[in-house]
């Protein structure tokens, strides 16, 4: 388990990093963090999506790795196969952290029982002299980055849903041994939705760049064959067929089918 603590001289001056690391931590996670600033990126690999647990009213942006729980299609033989690697997981083993001595105020953590952290290894964090070394430097910026596009994140997720344009997917799955699974709590634009904008509207969002990962993640979604492709490339079960609808449309065929 993860031990993450703030970065500081007087404990970590001979903390080292070593040269060579992985995305082993994240093998068996089917959804990772992504930020909106990453969408078009991301769009070329994966489905990028919303999620919400049922109990609460937050919205997560994340990139689906999986089908199913546990399900990393993207890293296989211990090696990342994903045309890019999402900010989140990348920063591995660093983190933001609240600072113990700063009241409300994030700082780099490291989990120092990482296993490409100690002292024995290669990148030094502080040079002789005490001071911090070009890496960290580099660690503290992305870290930086990565919190400004999560803020940012969150306020393109508020702008979706102040205009009414999310809207609720589900997946239906079947597999070569009959067996039928059903994803559900995925959440997307409503393109038509975004085409019945005001023309004032569309000029806004024009202007604030809101179009480029509201497409990018419309596009997104048909990474879905992909997770598929991956999938039946993978595994002794295959997938026979996936659907994709609106929630809404969904529950129309069942009271047809009850009635």
């Amino acid at each position: 388990m993860a031990n993450f603590v703030p970065v500081r001289k007087e404990q970590h001056q001979n903390l080292k990093l070593a040269t060579q690391r992985n995305l082993a931590h994240v093998a068996n996670q089917h959804i990772v963090p992504v930020t909106a600033a990453e969408y078009a990126q991301a769009s070329a690999s994966f489905p990028v999506v919303l999620v919400k647990n049922p109990d609460s009213p937050r919205y997560r942006s994340i990139a689906m790795l999986g089908l199913e729980s546990g399900e990393n299609l993207f890293y296989q033989d211990e090696k990342w196969t994903g045309l890019s690697v999402p900010l989140s997981i990348g920063m591995a083993p660093f983190a933001l952290g609240i600072d113990p001595d700063k009241e409300n105020t994030l700082t780099a953590c490291i989990d120092v029982d990482s296993e490409f952290v100690g002292e024995d290894k290669d990148i030094a964090l502080y040079d002789a002299e005490g001071k911090e070394t070009e890496t960290l430097t580099n660690v503290q910026q992305s870290l930086g980055r990565l919190y400004d596009n999560e803020r940012m994140t969150e306020n393109f997720i508020k702008e979706l849903e102040e205009n009414n344009l999310l809207q609720e997917l589900q997946l239906n799955i079947d597999l070569s041994n009959g067996e039928k699974k059903k994803l559900v709590g995925i959440f997307t634009i409503n393109e038509d939705k975004i085409r019945d904008l005001s023309d004032e509207k569309v000029v806004d969002f024009h202007k604030r760049g809101l179009f480029v990962p509201i497409y990018a993640m419309l596009g997104s979604l048909g990474q879905i064959n992909r997770l598929v492709q991956l999938r039946n490339l993978t595994s002794a079960t295959k997938v026979t067929s996936v659907q994709m609808a609106p929630v809404a449309q969904e529950e129309a065929k069942a009271e047809t089918a009850e009635s």
